[in-house]
């Protein structure tokens, strides 16, 4: 985890540079994403994706998250999903039957 010093200046670590192609002396920009800051190299910035493009993002992102909600279950919730209730239980909590 890289820190930010007294001057505001932060480190890159040598595994992300090396991954990156970031060189000493290369120039970079930081990017602000919604509540995130991307750091791109300048003159890299990549272009928009396209609505094909993000809706494959999306899928991939779904999938990965199904895969680890299989994998490690909230407690309280079955492997499958479940949370023990559904919606009709909320709405009868509490009436007379």
């Amino acid at each position: 985890m890289a820190r930010v010093t007294s001057k505001l200046q932060v480190s890159i670590p040598k595994r992300i540079a090396d991954e990156c192609g970031i060189a000493p002396g290369d120039e970079i920009e930081f990017v602000l994403s919604g509540g995130s800051i991307r750091v791109v190299r300048a003159g890299k910035r990549a272009s928009t994706p396209t609505t094909d493009e993000r809706l494959e993002l999306f899928d991939r992102a779904t999938a990965r998250q199904k895969a680890r909600q299989r994998a490690h279950p909230r407690s309280g919730e079955s492997a499958t999903g479940g949370r023990g209730w559904n919606r009709d239980t909320l709405y009868d909590r509490g009436r007379a039957r």
